[in-house]
């Protein structure tokens, strides 16, 4: 039996060495291993000048020994959001070495017996870890987190939902990283706390997660996109009885979501509030609570001039935390969300709500999600809308077009804004971008914004030919992953440009049917101007496109129109 002492004793407490840690490739980590796996990182972080350690590792057990093991050897922990080029440079400048996967990163030799270490108790105030968390902006902010407040949210989340979890074979799954806030508490500290294995490896898809799901029993830690996404063309009824719990975090998991998840596993989501700085501040489950939310035991909270202020053990110091959540506060000391005050903007000197603009939008025919967010240009800053389509709304867009359907967007917004308010730039999208935690930020709405096609210059338009001069800039979208050392445009850009080019100038009846002769024969690559050369035969409906700069063909091809 595993003694229920918190985060300071997961090495130093009693338990059987065949107790599973965690299963790895399909294998089982004792605690004997877990053990000699912890000391091997000990043994290595303590030979390491310095105090400050970044840590990234894609494995999970990997992350779980070497965090522990750097404890051990009483360093501070600096959690990156990801292994990206311009984080490990940032990194550079704020810790004394690297660890795992990063590069020039600390890693214990594999296979060798390291000498037994003398495990000690973690300090509640002596052991923390830096969490890098993105924002809603995109740029990274440090948050130090002691190991009292870390240990203060695995004891909330324990007496919260403990009784779900008994079954001593239980295995938890997640779909979420455990570099961030949500991944570490749920898929590692707690689990390590408690003595509940953990499945090294996260599920991407969703035929990954119902596999995963239906070997029980288990519960799973899931972001709001993946449970979004949860298609019901799968089998979901053989997880039913495996599953014990879903939790979702990160973000906000829209209702229909919630209740389809509902409908498919049986499982009303455990959807948790909380941030980076707060720590876990309420629960809820729809298929119950509705649309409000319940504090956790040891949460306070007050209402100050409409926003919710929060006092928590997960907090730092006994300072109350003032959010920046607009809440609505029930007699029994349940709350609603009303929207974000901060998110207040200035157009043309007025000042907008971009959370009444979502709300607007979201309450229009078609529309199943809306972000709006001002987008800097040149010379000023505008608003900008992404908006993804209900199956409703996808049609509505076949058959009335983009420009048609937004502006009856805009039309209504302008109950709530003036004119000069309005979004000015729109992209309708399959789904919302986010990032490893689930969440949707500015930075990658933004690069949804990035030019498509070129500039173009039209040196040439008749009714059956048309010469266009095509600048190939840098910022094209269509450069991301081809390729990141040598970009060059990919041929399913160079055809979509060609289409849409020639539907500008000849205005073909029906849609693509095929493409004949369709070769590639130079690279484009950016910062170069090309010439594009359209010809188009009314009667057979074929345009004939051909890119090139001077004598030099790139590629060209066929392209047939049918109603």
């Amino acid at each position: 039996m595993v003694e229920q002492q918190g985060l300071t004793t997961v090495m130093t407490r009693q338990q059987a060495a065949t107790d599973v840690v965690a299963w790895h490739g399909g294998q089982a980590r004792t605690r004997a291993q877990f053990e000699r796996d912890v000391a091997a990182w000990a043994w290595g972080c303590q030979a390491q000048p310095g105090q400050r350690m970044a840590l990234y590792a894609e494995d999970t057990y990997t992350f779980a020994a070497a965090l522990m093991g750097a404890w051990q050897a009483n360093k501070t922990v600096v959690l990156p959001g990801d292994a990206q080029a311009q984080t490990v440079q940032r990194l550079a400048q704020a810790v004394d070495f690297n660890a795992a996967d990063l590069p020039q990163g600390l890693r214990p030799e594999e296979g060798a017996s390291p000498p037994p270490w003398p495990f000690r108790p973690l300090d509640l105030q002596r052991h923390c870890l830096v969490v890098q968390t993105s924002g809603s902006s995109g740029e990274p902010l440090d948050i130090d987190k002691q190991l009292s407040q870390l240990d203060a949210e695995v004891r909330t989340l324990e007496a919260a939902f403990g009784a779900r979890l008994l079954d001593p074979a239980l295995r938890v799954l997640t779909t979420v990283s455990h570099q961030h806030i949500y991944g570490l508490l749920f898929q590692v500290l707690w689990p390590l706390s408690r003595g509940r294995a953990f499945v090294a490896g996260r599920l991407d898809y969703p035929e990954a997660i119902l596999a995963a799901m239906s070997q029980g029993p288990n519960v799973l830690v899931a972001s709001p996109a993946h449970l979004k996404r949860f298609p019901d063309t799968l089998p979901w009824a053989q997880a039913q009885g495996r599953t014990q719990a879903i939790f979702s975090s990160g973000g906000p998991l829209l209702p229909e979501a919630s209740h389809e998840v509902y409908r498919l596993t049986g499982l009303s989501p455990i959807e948790v509030y909380g941030s980076s700085e707060t720590g876990g501040i309420a629960w809820r489950q729809r298929a119950t609570h509705g649309d409000a939310w319940c504090p956790f035991a040891a949460v306070r909270l007050r209402q100050v001039e409409g926003l919710l202020e929060v006092a928590s053990p997960n907090l730092p110091d006994d300072t109350p935390w003032l959010t920046s959540d607009l809440v609505r506060l029930h007699p029994d000391g349940r709350f609603e969300l009303l929207g974000r005050a901060d998110r207040i903007v200035k157009i043309e000197e007025k000042r907008v709500s971009l959370t009444a603009l979502e709300r607007t939008l979201l309450a229009q025919p078609g529309i199943g999600e809306a972000k709006v967010f001002p987008l800097p240009e040149a010379d000023r800053v505008r608003l900008a809308a992404v908006v993804v389509l209900t199956e409703a709304g996808r049609q509505a867009l076949t058959l009335q077009g983009k420009k048609t359907l937004t502006d009856g967007y805009k039309k209504a917004l302008l109950q709530v804004v003036e004119r000069v308010a309005l979004p000015r730039r729109w992209r309708l999208v399959a789904a919302l971008p986010v990032n490893a935690q689930g969440k949707v930020t500015e930075s990658l709405l933004t690069q949804l914004f990035r030019p498509e096609q070129p500039p173009v210059q039209w040196l040439d338009r008749t009714p059956t030919q048309a010469l266009a001069m095509l600048d190939i800039v840098p910022e094209l979208a269509v450069f991301d992953g081809h390729f990141q050392d040598h970009p060059l445009v990919p041929g399913v850009a160079q055809l979509d440009w060609a289409i849409a080019l020639g539907r500008e100038c000849f205005s073909p009846k029906g849609a693509f049917s095929q493409v004949d002769q369709l070769k590639f024969q130079v690279p484009i690559f950016p910062g170069r101007q090309i010439q594009l050369h359209l010809q188009w035969d009314a009667v057979r409906s074929v345009l004939s496109f051909q890119f090139h700069s001077g004598e030099l063909k790139h590629s060209g091809g066929k392209v047939t129109f049918h109603a």
